[in-house]
């Protein structure tokens, strides 16, 4: 079975066919033609085709015979550079579709190109003082619910299936701290964090889960929340999906649509870079199998790239020293100077 799209002067004709086996009749050959022939989404086909359509007229071009994970990375790599995060991620979408179904390659597989994408929309992060500012002063009325998946889903570099799949089972409120489960139907080993008592982030948590209606049948966590009130219908994805932009629209930050549903995680990566983390733990943190995307955020890391900027330029590194000094009444020194320091911490104790 043949098709053919034509976009920009240039014609490319999918061709896909079952070949027939001594157990197959030429009546299941044409079903199965047919089905592949209706596997990308009716009305908006036409755009999967102009993606897939651009990428082999740009191979053409290139001379390229065969689909590396080179030549999608140089792909997506040249477009990069007059797209955004998000287009980026909707033209991957709609290429992987068609080479997935034209010509039987799985670009999902490939991680490195995954890691690239992911870092494209590394600007798109919420930053610690963007966070308390909305769990602050955002009323929560209104954004009770989206502070507490904001709350875990950065605690816990959570995706968003994994938040709209929380159930209250999967919380146990200790006193002091939450501690989270994550379920893995793969491995059935749980990926576990903890939410601490900071600021008032436990208070957020346990005021949004006594407004559960008593009547609701399943265990889902997140519920639809409107106006102080819940009601039994579980969130979705799409919704939970939105919570990033939400936040990002409620602070006016730019380009709003950009916060997609993975920023939760990427800023959990993030601020655990800038603390200073090791690969492995920001890997095991967030239940990644390849250390390919944790190097991204550790590489990317603006604080890590300050400390390399003293090492080259200055020659001072950002270890930590520890200084004691005691101070009585008859011995307060007038001045007390530091020099070519970043990030530096005061712990005062005063003794009575």
């Amino acid at each position: 079975m043949e098709t053919s799209v034509e976009n920009e002067n240039l014609i490319v004709h999918y061709t896909f066919k079952c070949t027939m086996n001594n157990c197959e009749s030429e009546e299941i050959v044409e079903a199965a033609n047919i089905a592949m022939s209706n596997l990308l989404p009716t009305k908006s086909r036409s755009l999967y085709d102009i993606a897939y359509n651009r990428f082999k007229k740009w191979c053409a071009e290139k001379n390229v015979q065969v689909y590396s994970e080179n030549v999608l990375l140089a792909y997506f790599s040249e477009n990069a550079k007059n797209y955004k995060s998000s287009t980026l991620w909707a033209q991957y979408s709609m290429v992987k579709s068609c080479l997935i179904i034209y010509d039987n390659i799985d670009i999902s597989k490939f991680p490195k190109l995954i890691a690239f994408l992911k870092r494209t929309g590394d600007g798109y992060q919420a930053k610690k003082s963007e966070i308390d500012r909305f769990l602050s002063s955002a009323d929560d009325k209104e954004f009770l619910m989206i502070k507490v998946g904001l709350i875990l889903g950065i605690a816990g570099a959570c995706r968003t299936d994994e938040l709209v799949n929380l159930t209250v089972d999967d919380i146990e409120d200790v006193g002091y701290s939450l501690n989270v489960k994550i379920p893995n139907t793969k491995t059935k080993i749980p990926r576990i964090f903890v939410v601490t008592d900071v600021g008032n982030m436990l208070e957020l948590f346990r005021k949004y889960l006594s407004l559960r209606p008593p009547h609701v049948k399943h265990k889902r966590l997140f519920l639809y929340y409107k106006a102080g009130n819940c009601s039994s219908q579980p969130v979705g994805k799409n919704t939970m999906g939105k919570i990033p932009s939400v936040v990002a629209s409620y602070l006016k930050l730019p380009d709003v649509a950009c916060y997609t549903g993975h920023c939760l995680r990427r800023s959990s990566a993030t601020l655990l870079a800038d603390a200073g983390v090791d690969i492995t733990t920001i890997k095991r943190h967030a239940g990644w199998k390849s250390t390919t995307v944790a190097e991204g955020y550790v590489e990317n890391s603006i604080e890590n790239k300050t400390k390399i900027a003293n090492q080259v330029l200055v020659g001072t590194t950002t270890s930590a020293i520890t200084k004691t000094v005691n101070v009585s009444e008859n011995n307060i020194p007038f001045n007390i100077n530091f020099e070519n320091c970043t990030n530096v911490t005061f712990n005062l104790n005063v003794n009575k």
